[in-house]
């Protein structure tokens, strides 16, 4: 068993979560028991995620997003109460770490998402989102070309992105940032990046991408922000001594 209290101080830490202006609370947002033997992960908070994760035994929920953000209705509304009564009911704890969890250089998504596509991150900030820099640039002096490209984005992120090949013949340098990134496809041509990688599309964005002459692939919202949150929850497995689930639950967008 391990202190839900040092769990929740070791992510903040881990993530510096306070440095960060958000949409919602970053942090603990749902108390419950306060000894902890297992941690189950997730993209998002919601009623199917909460019953799963009580269901595989878990006394720590960890989401990337959290129950509560800016834009919604400060009475509760049905659905947002039966979530609550299933956490609470359960003694569930629910954190949840949002732009932290992007922006991180080691277990962020888009440091993850860098790495899984075989380029070598950048130090260059990239993707502003509420003051701060989430997303990443990724290189490869050698380049590969477009096909290469979907083909790594198939295999390890989305079996089905939207993808449009209107940059160079060889890709040297793109801009990532999960989520709803695709407006960064302005900051990523005034870098003169060869493609941009984001989880949802916009309508300006194809002929934002030929005229700019960049590749943009949307790989899905769900699926570019399933690798922090996965791996921030095996850190903590890690490091107290407890089990570890990710609860997955596919999102097309």
């Amino acid at each position: 068993m391990a202190s839900r209290d040092e769990i929740i101080r070791f992510c903040d830490q881990t993530l510096d979560a306070l440095a960060f202006t958000d949409y919602g609370p970053n942090g603990l947002q749902v108390p419950g028991t306060e000894a902890v033997a297992k941690v189950a992960t997730c993209v998002s908070a919601h009623l199917e995620s909460i019953e799963r994760a009580i269901a595989a035994g878990a006394e720590l929920l960890i989401a990337h997003h959290g129950l509560f953000w800016d834009f919604h209705p400060r009475a509760l509304t049905e659905p947002m109460a039966a979530r609550l009564r299933a956490a609470l009911g359960a003694g569930l704890n629910v954190a949840g770490y949002h732009l932290p969890l992007d922006a991180h250089p080691e277990i962020g998504n888009n440091a993850l998402l860098c790495e899984a596509l075989g380029f070598t991150l950048s130090p260059h900030p990239f993707g502003e989102a509420k003051g701060s820099s989430i997303g990443v640039v990724g290189r490869d002096p050698d380049g590969i070309s477009p096909d290469e490209l979907g083909e790594r984005v198939r295999a390890r992120i989305s079996a089905s992105p939207l993808v449009f090949n209107t940059g160079p013949p060889l890709i040297r340098s793109i801009g990532i940032i999960s989520g709803a990134g695709a407006s960064a496809i302005h900051e990523a041509a005034s870098l003169g990046l060869d493609a941009l990688l984001t989880g949802e599309p916009a309508e300006h964005v194809m002929a934002d991408a030929r005229e700019a002459k960049l590749h943009f692939i949307a790989a899905g919202h769900y699926a570019t922000e399933t690798f922090g949150v996965r791996r921030l929850g095996e850190l903590v497995a890690e490091r107290f001594g407890i089990a570890h689930e990710f609860i997955d639950v596919p999102n097309p967008i």
